[in-house]
């Protein structure tokens, strides 16, 4: 049998400023050619792990290690990062970390330029991974002018320029749409299969990654290893959820029917299922048992009215182009596309950052044209895509409390509104934490409480849920719905399918900057023309209730929503 090419052998690490160790006793070997989901909730040390691998630790990132990791043969804390990049090949999470180059096509060639590639090899190796990640068009582009999307396209290219042994994804989802979440994993698929290297996936959107065969999982928990089995093992036993981690949709939905999930049913993805007759007709009674009509919530008046906006950053190209929607005090609406298509655009333009080619934005009945960024923040808060563009401040209490601290609050009364806001928000054992000490999706909590704090009319989120793992991600949307109850208006830009099923009855769908549909959340993942355009995909629910022969798959997609509220909750 192949020797390892990733060796952790009673390993353990621990931060220089953390007073415990992030990692205990991990045992763990993965060989040439395998694929591997590594799986955890936030703070679990699924990326401490794959920081390791790469080297940011212990030569970026200093502390002290126990044990010992092997990388191609070579003790890891005796090489350099220069040494293990030609090894083990990283797309960050944090994509904007990652960028060298002035434009898209210098970015690409970063690696091949430190080999001395003669320059038309190289060109010919930029347009070659550029095609295959379809961001070909954008070589003369700077990474900051791309959407997060575009940018961990980018990202995938520069990594594929060179050939590496190990290819390391950290949360490789999490800005992308749906559809281009898909093709991703599909591209990293198709990576591996012409490469034969060993691929390595840190993430927590189980379903996404299993679009495509993985090998093993193995699921962490609070440092350590609990769990190390082939996919199907792993799915067929106990509900992932039960650590923190969402089990696929269609798994969810045939335990709520009484169907035993067994690796005999091939549970891996939803098109390997195979269902006996009598497993499809507990789908279909449940089915019979949960439908009910279900009832739209009452309008309330008009806050927000968006008519005719147009806008373009050159003015020879439209971003956005004759968008008109109205919002309506107490709704929570998501607005919903493809990377590119102008939704953050549209969420600037809201907020003042940007000013409308033409168009109008007002709230209740007043254009908000005249107002300064200052005075709409007062009523309209903004969370952005990216935490790193909104953080301040070195201390997380300190960024979270700054908001308050031109206003006339009392300090005692202050101080409660941050404490009770960094609780909900997973953040309160953090409190005195440095924000450097933090991960990505911490870090993004951050964001979101900080905005949070001063309780505006109307909150917008750019992928509030990227990077959250299922606790995180439920404790914070039940806060939003929290707020949505008592009044607050929320618009959720997002990728999460399931999040606009679960938390919003309305959806905006926008594709190439312009608006496609305003409609029910459930009816855009049932209508296939629609999920074309917008590149979104269907749920593995609209898949499950085909296969079952219901015909009514958004009704389906519905009671499930339904059951999960009222039963599961």
């Amino acid at each position: 049998m192949a020797s390892p090419i990733i060796s952790f052998q009673d390993y353990g690490f621990q931060y220089r400023a953390q007073a415990e160790p992030t990692l205990r006793h991990i045992n763990l070997d993965i060989y040439p050619g395998e694929k591997v989901l590594i799986a955890g909730t936030s703070g679990s040390g699924k990326s401490t792990v794959g920081n390791c691998i790469n080297g940011l630790i212990p030569f970026a990132y200093p502390g002290e290690s126990t044990g010992r990791l092997m990388v191609d043969g070579t003790e890891a804390k005796q090489s350099s990062i220069f040494e293990l990049s030609h090894i083990v090949g990283t797309v960050l999470q944090d994509t904007d970390g990652q960028f060298i180059g002035l434009t898209v096509g210098e970015d690409i060639a970063f690696a091949a330029e430190n080999d001395c590639v003669p320059q038309d090899e190289m060109k010919q190796l930029v347009d070659k991974v550029a095609k295959l990640v379809d961001i070909d068009h954008h070589l003369e582009y700077a990474p900051h002018e791309l959407s997060g999307g575009q940018k961990q396209r980018v990202s995938l290219a520069g990594v594929m320029i060179e050939e590496v042994k190990v290819l390391l994804f950290d949360e490789p989802l999490a800005n992308l749409d749906p559809a281009a979440g898909r093709a991703t994993i599909e591209l990293i698929d198709m990576v591996h299969k012409r490469t034969g290297a060993a691929v390595l996936i840190i993430e927590h959107r189980l379903e996404d990654v299993l679009w495509r065969h993985m090998d093993r999982i193995v699921l962490m928990n609070e440092g350590e290893i609990i769990a190390d089995l082939p996919t199907q093992k792993l799915l067929a036993g106990e509900p992932l959820m039960q650590h923190g981690i969402r089990d696929p949709l269609y798994l969810t939905a045939l335990r709520y029917a009484g169907v035993e999930i067994s690796e005999a049913i091939h549970p891996e993805h939803v098109d390997s299922l195979v269902l006996s007759e009598a497993d499809k007709e507990k789908v279909r009674n449940w089915y019979q048992m949960q439908k009910a009509s279900i009832h739209s919530r009452q309008q309330g008046e008009e806050l927000l009215r968006v008519e005719d906006l147009k806008f373009g950053y050159t003015p020879d190209q439209d971003t956005l182009q004759d968008v008109s929607f109205v919002v309506h005090k107490g709704e929570m609406v998501s607005i919903v596309g493809r990377n590119g298509a102008g939704k953050s655009t549209l969420a600037k333009l809201i907020c003042g950052f940007e000013q409308p080619a033409s168009g109008r934005i007002s709230m209740e009945g007043r254009d908000l044209k005249g107002d300064t960024i200052k005075e709409r923040a007062e009523r309209i808060g903004y969370v952005m895509q990216n935490p790193n563009q909104m953080i301040s401040k070195p201390m997380i209490w300190d960024e979270v409390e700054m908001a308050l601290l031109q206003s006339d609050m009392p300090k005692e009364e202050r101080s409660k509104r941050v404490e009770e806001t960094l609780k909900v928000c997973g953040l309160y054992p953090f409190r005195n934490w440095p924000i450097s000490a933090l991960s990505f999706g911490q870090k993004k909590r951050v964001t979101i409480a900080s905005i949070l704090v001063k309780r505006p009319q109307i909150i917008i989120l750019d992928e509030p849920t990227a990077g959250q793992d299922y606790h995180h991600y439920t404790e914070i949307m039940d806060f939003l719905k929290e707020l949505n109850e008592k009044g607050y208006t929320i618009l959720m830009i997002t990728h999460d399918m399931h999040l606009m099923l679960e938390y919003t009855q309305r959806a905006i769908v926008f594709s190439e900057g312009r608006m496609l549909a305003d409609t029910t959340a459930a009816h855009v993942l049932n209508d296939p023309d629609l999920v074309k355009a917008a590149n979104l995909k269907e749920t593995s629910l609209y898949t499950l209730s085909q296969s079952c022969g219901i015909e009514e798959p958004q009704v389906f997609t519905e009671c499930f929503i339904s059951y999960e509220q009222k039963e599961v909750r």
